[in-house]
């Protein structure tokens, strides 16, 4: 029997874990968690804290106070213990800001006690080779951590979509590295910056360098004619209920995929109304002061990207009139959103890839995804040969509906199932001794 260093190593410490180290500190205290963050420190979406920008989703679906409110780690008692109560409230806001959401994410962090190693790069999971229950986490300092648990929360994998996907210029960035990636421009006269994509993110990024740059040239290419509203009827939003889970995880492939069509614009290739109310207006302004800031290229395809040591060229189709031009940047910013788990014919991930190394070992479904159990728990393909308890959090959208599609809405819900389903399959067995951080 292999020696194990913890009950379960969480992969990952953003939102997805950290809410999992709340439920278990909550509620299971007994079982031992080991955290292994790549990051130097805690952080939430430290590449895309835009002054003004907001969290899109009510602050009390927040870490867990949909599962217990009386919580000490609830977003308002944050609210409380730092002094800020009451002017968040006199904001009169429905939506807190990104940056103030972000300090919630790191106090939570901070507080929760939580053996977290941040620094820790997983480079792989593997099956023990003496003990296949148990998974061996690798690090890219050649270290190892052995659990019978891994909770897997990386957050998911930056869609690139072509022509970019086979380019390697750092001047073609993912909307992730927005602010990283300015530094890149510093120092340039009038800067050339191409924001892809019709996203929630794709107008906050043309708003913040409108802002940013006032002698910039920012364009923004969205395939569709516009840039659309989001579907926020309340009856759609219903999508983030936990009862929803349930619905659509017993949907059908099929009945899955229409839901998806029926739903996309709830969350996704759509803004929400006021940042897309207000690039319109401030565009409307440009034109009154005769100086066009943020041109619009609507109904336009990328169809080629070629660079040079000068600048990266776009060949772009109007999808419509089929009239070619070529866009030269100094920055081009793909707000193009992230990959799903799924069909890798369909162009999904089967499984994220530091799992490649046991993913021979996970049964698929029909249609070539992953299986991942109700309790976000991946079958095994041979469900009587020993295999390590692996969970998925936060990555899920194609199995658990809208709601694991990367917002807070369930997760504190996910959190606390996933809690519970360890605690069932864990319990009885030996909880391993502490092991020394400096020799791990």
């Amino acid at each position: 029997m292999s020696k194990h260093d913890a009950d379960l190593i969480g992969i990952g410490f953003g939102p997805g874990n950290l809410a999992l180290a709340v439920a278990l500190k909550e509620r299971h205290p007994h079982l031992r968690a080991v955290f292994l963050e790549a990051r130097p420190g805690p952080a939430w979406q430290p590449g895309m804290l835009l002054d003004g920008s907001d969290i899109q989703n009510n602050p009390v679906r927040d870490l867990i106070s949909p599962a217990d409110p009386r919580s000490r780690f609830t977003f308002i008692n944050y609210l409380h213990e730092t002094g800020r109560f009451f002017s968040y409230l006199n904001l009169g806001i429905d939506y807190p800001l990104r940056k103030e959401y972000a300090g919630y994410v790191r106090w939570v962090a901070e507080n929760v006690g939580a053996d977290v190693r941040y620094g820790a790069e997983v480079t792989a999971v593997v099956q023990d080779g003496d003990d296949p229950a148990t998974a061996v986490v690798r690090l890219s300092d050649g270290s190892e951590l052995r659990a019978p648990a891994v909770v897997v929360a990386p957050g998911r994998t930056p869609y690139v979509p072509e022509p970019f996907d086979a380019r390697r210029d750092p001047r073609v960035r993912h909307f992730t590295e927005y602010l990283d990636a300015l530094s890149l421009i510093e120092g340039r006269a009038e800067p050339r910056v191409v924001v892809v994509g019709g996203s929630q993110s794709a107008v906050e990024l043309l708003l913040d360098l409108r802002s940013r740059l006032p002698r910039g040239r920012v364009t923004g290419i969205v395939r569709s004619f516009g840039y659309r509203q989001k579907d926020t009827s309340p009856f759609m939003d219903e999508v983030y209920l936990p009862e929803f889970v349930d619905y659509y995880y017993a949907a059908s492939e099929d009945a899955k995929r229409a839901l998806n069509r029926d739903l996309r614009f709830t969350n996704y290739s759509a803004a929400d109304i006021d940042v897309v109310h207000e690039l319109y207006l401030k565009l409307h302004e440009d034109r009154l002061d005769g100086a066009e800031r943020v041109e619009v290229r609507r109904c336009t395809a990328v169809e080629a990207c070629a660079s040079d040591d000068d600048r990266v060229t776009l060949s772009v189709r109007e999808r419509y009139t089929d009239t070619v031009d070529e866009i030269d940047a100094d920055l081009v910013i793909l707000a193009t959103g992230f990959k799903d788990l799924g069909s890798p014919k369909e162009g999904g991930e089967f499984l994220p890839a530091l799992l490649d190394g046991v993913a021979a070992e996970v049964r698929s479904t029909p249609s070539g995804r992953a299986d991942v159990g109700r309790d976000y728990r991946l079958a095994a393909a041979d469900p009587e040969a020993p295999f390590p308890l692996l969970y998925l959090n936060g990555l899920c959208e194609t199995s658990h509906g809208m709601g694991d599609a990367g917002s807070f809405s369930l997760l504190a819900l996910r959190a606390k199932e996933i809690a519970s389903s360890l605690e069932h399959h864990l319990d009885g067995r030996e909880t391993p001794a502490p092991t020394d951080r400096a020799t791990a």
